[in-house]
Protein backbone atom coordinates (compact mmCIF):
# COMPACT_ATOMS: atom_id res chain seq x y z
CA UNK A 1 0.00 0.00 0.00
CA UNK A 2 1.38 3.58 -0.80
CA UNK A 3 1.74 5.76 1.65
CA UNK A 4 -1.67 7.98 1.94
CA UNK A 5 -1.40 11.90 0.81
CA UNK A 6 -2.72 13.80 3.70
CA UNK A 7 -4.23 17.31 2.76
CA UNK A 8 -3.35 20.88 4.46
CA UNK A 9 -4.77 20.45 7.86
CA UNK A 10 -6.87 24.11 7.57
CA UNK A 11 -9.22 22.29 4.18
CA UNK A 12 -11.90 19.74 5.74
CA UNK A 13 -10.52 16.71 4.02
CA UNK A 14 -7.10 17.60 5.87
CA UNK A 15 -9.46 17.52 9.18
CA UNK A 16 -11.14 14.37 8.55
CA UNK A 17 -7.89 12.26 7.43
CA UNK A 18 -6.47 13.06 9.97
CA UNK A 19 -9.62 12.23 12.38
CA UNK A 20 -9.95 15.25 13.99
CA UNK A 21 -12.69 16.59 16.21
CA UNK A 22 -12.82 20.04 13.81
CA UNK A 23 -13.17 17.58 10.89
CA UNK A 24 -17.07 16.70 12.18
CA UNK A 25 -17.88 20.04 13.20
CA UNK A 26 -16.86 21.57 10.09
CA UNK A 27 -18.61 19.11 7.99
CA UNK A 28 -21.96 19.17 9.79
CA UNK A 29 -21.72 22.98 9.25
CA UNK A 30 -20.67 22.86 4.87
CA UNK A 31 -22.57 22.13 1.99
CA UNK A 32 -23.65 18.27 2.45
CA UNK A 33 -22.20 17.34 -0.79
CA UNK A 34 -18.84 18.98 -0.33
CA UNK A 35 -18.44 17.47 3.36
CA UNK A 36 -19.90 14.11 2.05
CA UNK A 37 -17.40 13.67 -0.93
CA UNK A 38 -14.56 14.22 1.78
CA UNK A 39 -15.87 11.55 3.72
CA UNK A 40 -16.01 9.14 1.24
CA UNK A 41 -12.98 10.01 -0.01
CA UNK A 42 -11.08 9.02 3.51
CA UNK A 43 -13.35 5.71 3.97
CA UNK A 44 -12.57 4.73 0.20
CA UNK A 45 -9.00 5.96 0.69
CA UNK A 46 -7.63 4.88 3.89
CA UNK A 47 -5.48 7.89 5.51
CA UNK A 48 -4.09 6.60 8.68
CA UNK A 49 -0.03 5.61 8.04
CA UNK A 50 -0.57 2.94 10.86
CA UNK A 51 -4.09 1.46 9.76
CA UNK A 52 -4.01 -1.48 12.19
CA UNK A 53 -3.26 0.96 14.97
CA UNK A 54 -5.27 4.34 14.96
CA UNK A 55 -9.14 4.55 14.90
CA UNK A 56 -10.95 6.07 12.22
CA UNK A 57 -14.06 4.06 11.43
CA UNK A 58 -16.01 4.44 14.35
CA UNK A 59 -15.50 8.43 13.51
CA UNK A 60 -16.92 8.28 9.82
CA UNK A 61 -19.21 6.08 10.71
CA UNK A 62 -21.10 8.55 13.51
CA UNK A 63 -20.98 11.31 10.46
CA UNK A 64 -22.57 9.02 8.07
CA UNK A 65 -25.08 9.42 10.79
CA UNK A 66 -25.21 12.65 11.06
CA UNK A 67 -24.89 13.72 7.63
CA UNK A 68 -27.64 10.61 6.45
CA UNK A 69 -25.58 9.82 3.86
CA UNK A 70 -25.46 6.91 0.83
CA UNK A 71 -23.61 3.96 0.91
CA UNK A 72 -23.18 4.20 -2.77
CA UNK A 73 -19.56 4.59 -3.18
CA UNK A 74 -18.26 2.28 -0.68
CA UNK A 75 -20.76 -0.14 -2.30
CA UNK A 76 -19.01 0.73 -5.66
CA UNK A 77 -15.68 0.25 -4.03
CA UNK A 78 -16.57 -3.03 -2.66
CA UNK A 79 -17.43 -4.82 -5.75
CA UNK A 80 -15.81 -3.43 -8.01
CA UNK A 81 -13.27 -5.20 -10.09
CA UNK A 82 -10.34 -3.68 -8.23
CA UNK A 83 -11.36 -6.40 -5.30
CA UNK A 84 -10.38 -9.10 -7.47
CA UNK A 85 -6.89 -7.52 -8.27
CA UNK A 86 -5.89 -5.91 -4.71
CA UNK A 87 -6.23 -8.20 -1.99
CA UNK A 88 -4.74 -5.93 0.93
CA UNK A 89 -7.19 -5.99 3.79
CA UNK A 90 -5.89 -2.38 3.81
CA UNK A 91 -7.70 -1.61 0.29
CA UNK A 92 -11.51 -2.79 2.34
CA UNK A 93 -10.44 -3.00 6.04
CA UNK A 94 -11.67 0.56 6.80
CA UNK A 95 -15.03 0.85 4.22
CA UNK A 96 -15.86 -2.87 6.21
CA UNK A 97 -15.53 -1.78 9.65
CA UNK A 98 -17.40 1.91 9.10
CA UNK A 99 -20.03 -0.79 8.01
CA UNK A 100 -20.08 -2.74 11.03
CA UNK A 101 -20.76 0.51 13.28
CA UNK A 102 -23.23 1.82 10.92
CA UNK A 103 -25.03 -1.96 11.14
CA UNK A 104 -24.76 -1.59 15.17
CA UNK A 105 -26.29 1.99 14.50
CA UNK A 106 -29.45 -0.22 13.03
CA UNK A 107 -28.75 1.04 9.33
CA UNK A 108 -29.65 -2.09 7.58
CA UNK A 109 -28.36 -1.10 4.29
CA UNK A 110 -24.76 -1.59 5.82
CA UNK A 111 -25.59 -4.54 7.48
CA UNK A 112 -26.60 -6.02 3.61
CA UNK A 113 -23.58 -4.90 2.05
CA UNK A 114 -21.70 -6.88 4.98
CA UNK A 115 -23.87 -10.25 4.40
CA UNK A 116 -22.98 -9.64 0.63
CA UNK A 117 -19.12 -9.39 0.70
CA UNK A 118 -18.94 -12.07 3.24
CA UNK A 119 -20.65 -13.95 0.32
CA UNK A 120 -18.81 -12.94 -2.31
CA UNK A 121 -15.57 -10.24 -1.47
CA UNK A 122 -11.98 -11.08 -1.44
CA UNK A 123 -11.75 -9.61 2.22
CA UNK A 124 -14.45 -12.09 3.40
CA UNK A 125 -12.66 -12.83 6.88
CA UNK A 126 -13.11 -8.78 7.72
CA UNK A 127 -16.89 -8.84 6.75
CA UNK A 128 -17.57 -12.04 8.25
CA UNK A 129 -15.60 -10.65 11.81
CA UNK A 130 -17.85 -7.83 11.65
CA UNK A 131 -21.11 -9.39 11.53
CA UNK A 132 -20.47 -11.93 13.91
CA UNK A 133 -20.51 -8.80 16.45
CA UNK A 134 -23.94 -7.33 14.50
CA UNK A 135 -26.20 -9.75 12.56
CA UNK A 136 -28.04 -12.57 14.06
CA UNK A 137 -28.20 -16.08 13.97
CA UNK A 138 -30.49 -16.73 10.70
CA UNK A 139 -28.39 -13.79 8.99
CA UNK A 140 -24.97 -16.03 9.72
CA UNK A 141 -26.61 -19.02 9.21
CA UNK A 142 -27.27 -17.82 5.26
CA UNK A 143 -23.64 -17.30 5.15
CA UNK A 144 -22.38 -20.71 6.00
CA UNK A 145 -22.65 -22.26 2.30
CA UNK A 146 -21.34 -19.31 -0.06
CA UNK A 147 -18.22 -19.56 2.78
CA UNK A 148 -17.53 -22.82 2.59
CA UNK A 149 -18.12 -23.09 -1.13
CA UNK A 150 -14.50 -20.73 -1.55
CA UNK A 151 -12.33 -23.89 -0.12
CA UNK A 152 -12.62 -26.80 -2.91
CA UNK A 153 -13.36 -30.08 -1.05
CA UNK A 154 -9.96 -31.94 -1.73
CA UNK A 155 -6.94 -31.94 0.88
CA UNK A 156 -5.50 -28.03 -0.01
CA UNK A 157 -9.35 -26.87 0.01
CA UNK A 158 -9.39 -28.31 3.50
CA UNK A 159 -5.96 -27.37 4.70
CA UNK A 160 -7.19 -23.71 4.10
CA UNK A 161 -10.70 -24.42 5.66
CA UNK A 162 -8.98 -24.98 8.81
CA UNK A 163 -6.89 -22.43 8.67
CA UNK A 164 -9.38 -19.83 8.24
CA UNK A 165 -11.38 -21.22 10.93
CA UNK A 166 -7.90 -21.10 13.27
CA UNK A 167 -7.01 -17.48 12.25
CA UNK A 168 -10.46 -16.50 12.55
CA UNK A 169 -11.24 -13.59 14.96
CA UNK A 170 -14.49 -13.66 15.54
CA UNK A 171 -15.22 -17.37 16.03
CA UNK A 172 -18.61 -16.70 16.64
CA UNK A 173 -19.80 -18.18 13.52
CA UNK A 174 -17.47 -21.39 12.99
CA UNK A 175 -19.16 -22.42 16.38
CA UNK A 176 -22.70 -21.46 15.03
CA UNK A 177 -22.13 -23.16 11.31
CA UNK A 178 -20.43 -26.20 13.77
CA UNK A 179 -23.98 -26.92 15.01
CA UNK A 180 -25.63 -26.20 12.06
CA UNK A 181 -28.82 -28.46 10.71
CA UNK A 182 -27.36 -29.10 7.97
CA UNK A 183 -25.08 -32.41 7.92
CA UNK A 184 -22.73 -30.90 5.36
CA UNK A 185 -21.88 -28.02 6.88
CA UNK A 186 -21.41 -29.02 10.22
CA UNK A 187 -19.57 -32.16 9.52
CA UNK A 188 -16.66 -30.00 7.44
CA UNK A 189 -16.70 -27.33 9.84
CA UNK A 190 -16.11 -29.58 12.80
CA UNK A 191 -13.23 -31.17 11.35
CA UNK A 192 -11.49 -27.80 10.17
CA UNK A 193 -11.75 -26.83 13.91
CA UNK A 194 -10.34 -30.48 14.95
CA UNK A 195 -7.45 -30.23 12.27
CA UNK A 196 -6.82 -26.61 13.41
CA UNK A 197 -6.47 -27.45 16.94
CA UNK A 198 -4.01 -30.50 15.95
CA UNK A 199 -1.67 -28.18 13.65
CA UNK A 200 -1.62 -25.91 16.91
CA UNK A 201 -0.74 -28.18 19.06
CA UNK A 202 1.97 -29.68 16.70
CA UNK A 203 3.55 -26.07 16.22
CA UNK A 204 3.84 -25.95 20.43
CA UNK A 205 5.74 -28.95 19.89
CA UNK A 206 8.49 -27.80 17.57
CA UNK A 207 9.56 -24.60 18.92
CA UNK A 208 12.30 -22.88 17.08
CA UNK A 209 15.02 -20.96 18.31
CA UNK A 210 17.15 -21.20 21.99
CA UNK A 211 17.18 -24.37 23.68
CA UNK A 212 18.67 -25.26 27.34
CA UNK A 213 21.95 -25.45 27.86
CA UNK A 214 23.44 -23.00 25.20
CA UNK A 215 26.11 -21.33 25.58
CA UNK A 216 26.92 -17.82 25.49
CA UNK A 217 28.39 -18.05 22.09
CA UNK A 218 25.37 -19.99 20.56
CA UNK A 219 23.10 -17.36 21.43
CA UNK A 220 25.43 -14.86 19.69
CA UNK A 221 25.31 -17.31 16.57
CA UNK A 222 21.93 -17.29 16.56
CA UNK A 223 21.45 -14.01 16.64
CA UNK A 224 23.85 -13.24 13.99
CA UNK A 225 21.73 -15.78 11.57
CA UNK A 226 19.19 -13.96 12.07
CA UNK A 227 20.56 -10.57 10.69
CA UNK A 228 21.85 -12.71 7.84
CA UNK A 229 18.20 -13.41 6.72
CA UNK A 230 16.59 -10.57 7.36
CA UNK A 231 15.36 -10.96 11.28
CA UNK A 232 16.58 -9.07 13.75
CA UNK A 233 16.70 -11.54 16.95
CA UNK A 234 19.20 -9.28 19.71
CA UNK A 235 16.23 -8.18 21.91
CA UNK A 236 15.05 -12.63 22.27
CA UNK A 237 18.83 -13.37 21.98
CA UNK A 238 19.71 -11.07 25.18
CA UNK A 239 16.90 -12.64 27.01
CA UNK A 240 18.36 -16.39 26.63
CA UNK A 241 21.76 -14.08 27.22
CA UNK A 242 20.29 -13.28 30.69
CA UNK A 243 19.39 -17.06 31.02
CA UNK A 244 22.68 -18.87 29.93
CA UNK A 245 25.66 -16.24 30.75
CA UNK A 246 26.71 -16.18 34.18
CA UNK A 247 29.80 -13.67 35.68
CA UNK A 248 32.42 -15.48 34.58
CA UNK A 249 31.33 -14.77 30.78
CA UNK A 250 31.36 -11.24 31.75
CA UNK A 251 34.60 -10.35 29.95
CA UNK A 252 33.12 -12.22 26.69
CA UNK A 253 30.06 -10.20 26.37
CA UNK A 254 31.90 -7.18 26.96
CA UNK A 255 34.31 -8.02 23.68
CA UNK A 256 31.08 -9.14 21.92
CA UNK A 257 29.57 -5.45 22.48
CA UNK A 258 33.20 -3.80 21.97
CA UNK A 259 33.86 -5.63 18.37
CA UNK A 260 31.82 -8.70 17.61
CA UNK A 261 29.89 -9.24 14.71
CA UNK A 262 26.50 -7.33 14.21
CA UNK A 263 24.42 -9.92 15.70
CA UNK A 264 26.78 -10.20 18.67
CA UNK A 265 27.19 -6.87 18.99
CA UNK A 266 23.43 -6.00 19.11
CA UNK A 267 22.61 -8.70 21.72
CA UNK A 268 25.67 -7.75 23.74
CA UNK A 269 24.50 -3.82 24.36
CA UNK A 270 20.92 -4.45 24.69
CA UNK A 271 21.88 -7.05 27.93
CA UNK A 272 24.35 -4.90 29.29
CA UNK A 273 22.06 -2.44 29.35
CA UNK A 274 18.99 -4.12 30.70
CA UNK A 275 21.32 -5.54 33.14
CA UNK A 276 22.88 -1.70 34.14
CA UNK A 277 26.04 -2.70 33.84
CA UNK A 278 28.66 -0.26 34.55
CA UNK A 279 30.38 -0.69 30.76
CA UNK A 280 27.22 -0.22 29.22
CA UNK A 281 27.50 3.13 28.53
CA UNK A 282 30.86 3.54 27.49
CA UNK A 283 30.16 0.72 24.58
CA UNK A 284 26.93 2.41 23.38
CA UNK A 285 28.66 5.50 22.88
CA UNK A 286 31.35 3.32 21.11
CA UNK A 287 29.00 1.51 18.86
CA UNK A 288 27.26 4.83 18.04
CA UNK A 289 30.79 6.09 16.62
CA UNK A 290 31.57 2.83 15.24
CA UNK A 291 29.33 0.50 14.42
CA UNK A 292 26.78 0.32 11.74
CA UNK A 293 23.79 1.21 11.10
CA UNK A 294 21.98 -1.66 12.61
CA UNK A 295 24.11 -1.90 15.74
CA UNK A 296 23.96 2.19 16.01
CA UNK A 297 20.09 1.77 16.19
CA UNK A 298 20.45 -1.09 18.86
CA UNK A 299 22.56 1.14 20.86
CA UNK A 300 20.47 4.02 21.14
CA UNK A 301 17.18 1.57 21.89
CA UNK A 302 18.78 -0.03 24.66
CA UNK A 303 20.19 3.27 26.08
CA UNK A 304 16.41 4.34 25.97
CA UNK A 305 15.77 1.51 28.58
CA UNK A 306 18.33 1.92 30.98
CA UNK A 307 16.96 3.12 34.88
CA UNK A 308 19.98 4.26 36.71
CA UNK A 309 20.97 7.34 37.55
CA UNK A 310 24.52 6.95 35.94
CA UNK A 311 22.85 6.89 32.72
CA UNK A 312 20.21 10.22 33.24
CA UNK A 313 23.29 11.92 34.30
CA UNK A 314 25.08 10.49 30.58
CA UNK A 315 22.37 11.40 28.71
CA UNK A 316 22.71 15.72 30.10
CA UNK A 317 26.03 15.02 28.54
CA UNK A 318 24.52 13.97 25.39
CA UNK A 319 21.28 15.49 24.85
CA UNK A 320 23.20 18.46 22.67
CA UNK A 321 24.95 15.70 20.17
CA UNK A 322 23.39 16.19 16.42
CA UNK A 323 22.83 12.75 16.27
CA UNK A 324 21.17 9.64 16.74
CA UNK A 325 22.73 9.55 20.48
CA UNK A 326 21.85 12.58 21.13
CA UNK A 327 17.86 12.10 20.01
CA UNK A 328 18.03 8.87 22.72
CA UNK A 329 19.51 11.02 25.04
CA UNK A 330 16.67 13.75 24.80
CA UNK A 331 13.89 11.26 24.87
CA UNK A 332 15.35 9.14 28.45
CA UNK A 333 15.12 12.58 30.03
CA UNK A 334 11.65 12.90 28.54
CA UNK A 335 11.06 9.91 30.43
CA UNK A 336 13.58 9.54 33.67
CA UNK A 337 14.64 13.31 33.75
CA UNK A 338 13.58 15.80 36.55
CA UNK A 339 12.53 19.41 36.37
CA UNK A 340 15.91 20.69 35.49
CA UNK A 341 16.18 18.68 32.69
CA UNK A 342 13.19 20.38 31.14
CA UNK A 343 15.13 22.90 28.69
CA UNK A 344 16.95 19.83 27.37
CA UNK A 345 13.73 18.29 26.81
CA UNK A 346 12.21 21.07 25.11
CA UNK A 347 15.24 21.46 23.02
CA UNK A 348 15.28 18.46 21.61
CA UNK A 349 11.14 18.66 21.31
CA UNK A 350 11.64 21.45 18.89
CA UNK A 351 14.78 20.05 17.12
CA UNK A 352 12.36 17.27 16.41
CA UNK A 353 9.82 19.17 14.95
CA UNK A 354 12.14 21.60 13.00
CA UNK A 355 13.92 18.78 11.86
CA UNK A 356 11.74 16.00 10.94
CA UNK A 357 8.19 17.70 11.55
CA UNK A 358 5.11 16.82 13.29
CA UNK A 359 4.97 13.05 12.35
CA UNK A 360 8.55 12.30 13.55
CA UNK A 361 8.53 9.13 15.87
CA UNK A 362 10.60 10.79 18.33
CA UNK A 363 8.23 12.76 19.20
CA UNK A 364 5.71 10.36 20.65
CA UNK A 365 8.40 9.99 23.67
CA UNK A 366 9.41 13.75 24.04
CA UNK A 367 5.39 14.83 23.93
CA UNK A 368 5.00 12.94 26.36
CA UNK A 369 8.05 13.95 28.54
CA UNK A 370 7.16 17.58 27.88
CA UNK A 371 3.49 16.79 29.45
CA UNK A 372 4.92 15.06 32.76
CA UNK A 373 7.55 17.56 33.22
CA UNK A 374 4.53 20.39 32.84
CA UNK A 375 6.97 22.90 30.51
CA UNK A 376 4.47 25.19 30.09
CA UNK A 377 6.65 27.28 27.61
CA UNK A 378 6.11 24.44 25.21
CA UNK A 379 2.46 24.39 24.46
CA UNK A 380 3.20 26.78 21.32
CA UNK A 381 4.84 23.65 19.61
CA UNK A 382 2.46 21.05 21.15
CA UNK A 383 -0.14 23.02 19.74
CA UNK A 384 2.01 23.31 16.14
CA UNK A 385 1.85 18.96 16.61
CA UNK A 386 -1.71 18.85 17.35
CA UNK A 387 -2.90 20.63 14.34
CA UNK A 388 -0.71 18.91 11.61
CA UNK A 389 0.29 15.63 12.45
CA UNK A 390 -1.17 12.87 10.50
CA UNK A 391 -1.35 10.43 13.11
CA UNK A 392 -4.02 10.29 15.53
CA UNK A 393 -2.28 8.88 18.27
CA UNK A 394 0.36 11.29 18.43
CA UNK A 395 -2.49 14.05 18.41
CA UNK A 396 -4.12 12.58 21.54
CA UNK A 397 -0.48 12.42 23.67
CA UNK A 398 -0.45 16.06 22.26
CA UNK A 399 -3.40 17.05 23.81
CA UNK A 400 -2.58 14.90 27.00
CA UNK A 401 0.62 16.98 27.39
CA UNK A 402 -1.47 20.49 26.55
CA UNK A 403 -3.77 19.33 29.32
CA UNK A 404 -0.65 19.97 31.63
CA UNK A 405 0.73 22.69 30.40
CA UNK A 406 -1.98 24.72 27.96
CA UNK A 407 -4.39 26.76 30.98
CA UNK A 408 -6.15 27.26 27.27
CA UNK A 409 -6.32 23.71 26.82
CA UNK A 410 -10.32 23.35 28.24
CA UNK A 411 -11.86 26.15 26.58
CA UNK A 412 -9.77 25.57 23.03
CA UNK A 413 -8.62 22.23 21.88
CA UNK A 414 -10.47 20.14 24.55
CA UNK A 415 -13.51 21.43 23.16
CA UNK A 416 -12.88 19.97 19.83
CA UNK A 417 -11.36 16.50 21.28
CA UNK A 418 -15.01 15.04 22.06
CA UNK A 419 -15.43 14.50 18.65
CA UNK A 420 -11.87 12.86 18.01
CA UNK A 421 -11.86 9.68 16.35
CA UNK A 422 -9.52 8.01 19.26
CA UNK A 423 -11.17 7.24 22.46
CA UNK A 424 -8.38 8.30 24.64
CA UNK A 425 -8.42 11.98 23.69
CA UNK A 426 -12.56 11.58 23.97
CA UNK A 427 -11.52 10.69 27.59
CA UNK A 428 -8.94 13.71 27.96
CA UNK A 429 -11.80 16.24 26.49
CA UNK A 430 -14.03 14.55 28.55
CA UNK A 431 -12.27 15.04 31.83
CA UNK A 432 -11.56 18.57 31.20
CA UNK A 433 -13.58 20.40 28.61
CA UNK A 434 -15.40 23.28 29.82
CA UNK A 435 -19.18 22.94 30.11
CA UNK A 436 -19.79 26.84 29.47
CA UNK A 437 -20.32 25.96 25.68
CA UNK A 438 -23.60 24.58 24.88
CA UNK A 439 -21.73 21.98 22.30
CA UNK A 440 -20.08 20.51 25.42
CA UNK A 441 -23.11 19.76 26.97
CA UNK A 442 -25.09 18.14 24.15
CA UNK A 443 -21.63 15.67 23.07
CA UNK A 444 -20.88 14.96 26.49
CA UNK A 445 -24.94 13.37 26.97
CA UNK A 446 -24.08 11.97 23.75
CA UNK A 447 -21.11 10.00 24.51
CA UNK A 448 -22.75 8.67 27.27
CA UNK A 449 -25.92 7.41 25.79
CA UNK A 450 -23.86 5.84 22.72
CA UNK A 451 -23.80 2.54 23.51
CA UNK A 452 -20.36 1.92 20.73
CA UNK A 453 -18.39 4.71 22.85
CA UNK A 454 -15.33 2.62 25.09
CA UNK A 455 -16.55 2.53 28.35
CA UNK A 456 -13.16 5.02 29.71
CA UNK A 457 -14.87 7.43 27.99
CA UNK A 458 -18.36 6.90 29.22
CA UNK A 459 -16.95 7.03 32.95
CA UNK A 460 -15.31 10.27 32.55
CA UNK A 461 -18.27 11.69 31.00
CA UNK A 462 -20.31 10.43 33.87
CA UNK A 463 -17.73 12.51 36.21
CA UNK A 464 -18.63 15.52 34.95
CA UNK A 465 -22.52 15.20 33.75
CA UNK A 466 -25.01 14.77 36.53
CA UNK A 467 -28.74 15.79 37.65
CA UNK A 468 -27.90 19.68 38.06
CA UNK A 469 -26.04 20.03 34.76
CA UNK A 470 -28.09 22.47 32.66
CA UNK A 471 -30.56 20.87 29.97
CA UNK A 472 -29.98 21.17 25.90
Amino acid sequence: MFEPVIAPSGTLLGLLQRGRGDGTLHALTAPRAEALAALNHCVLRDPRHDWQVENRSLYYARLYLDLHGELDEIEAHLFGAEDVLDTEECRTGLALAVLGHLASYGRHDALELLRRYASVGTNWAWALDELALRDDDAGLRALAAPVLARFPADAEGEAELAAAVRDAFEPRPWRLWADDPRESVATRVRAAQEAGSFDRWQRQLRPQGPRPGWSVQAVFDWAQQGIERGAALHVPAARCLSAVAGPEDRPQIIEAARSGSDGARCTALRHLADGNDPAALDLIEGAVSTGSAAVADAAVDALERMRSVAAVDRARGWARRPDALGAAAGRLLACRGGAQDSDLVLAALREAVRGEGPDALTLWTLVDGTGRLGIACAAPVLRHVYRETASSHLRGRAARALAATDPSFPAGFAVECLWDCEESTREIAARHAETGDVRVVEQLRRLAADPAEEAEVQTAVRSRIGPDMPAV
